[in-house]
């Protein structure tokens, strides 16, 4: 089953933190001093906040799945658009182990799809510095490395 993933830049973590565990009614599954993750049920999301690494606003917008096979399926959708295609692999990112790719809709909203692993100690580098498309490098996005 998928899971649709937000990422949002925040200027106050914990007054984020606060709002956000209100709203969905639960506490962060993952909270780091610049960094929280929510993986809820109902709705199914993966909703991400990050404080000092991007501007604030929606960063990117994502699919995460439960196995490499779904990573699979919605890869291969990717390349049907024809659009050029960032296939980072095994990397880091929002303290994760994670396989993924990043493309670009035709307006420039990044969209990343990804199968998450294991944790990590280290937050990642920008996909900036991997390579992302030109159709897809706004100067706000958060994290792979």
């Amino acid at each position: 089953m998928k899971r649709m993933h937000v990422h949002v830049g925040v200027k106050d973590l914990e007054a984020s933190i606060a709002f956000y565990s209100e709203l969905f009614a639960a506490q962060p599954a993952v909270q780091k001093p610049d960094y929280a993750k929510w993986l809820l049920d109902d709705p199914r999301l993966n909703f991400a906040i990050t404080q000092g690494h991007t501007d604030r606003g929606i960063e990117h917008l994502g699919i995460e799945t439960d196995s490499s096979d779904e990573l699979a399926e919605v890869y291969s959708r990717l390349e049907r658009t024809e659009s050029e295609v960032l296939e980072e692999g095994h990397t880091t990112c929002c303290y994760a182990k994670s396989e993924k790719s990043w493309i670009a809709d035709p307006d420039g909203v990044l969209w990343e799809t990804f199968h998450t692993s294991g944790e990590e100690t280290v937050y990642g580098a920008h996909p900036k510095d991997k390579g992302l498309p030109a159709s897809a490098r706004p100067s706000n996005v958060c994290c792979p490395g």
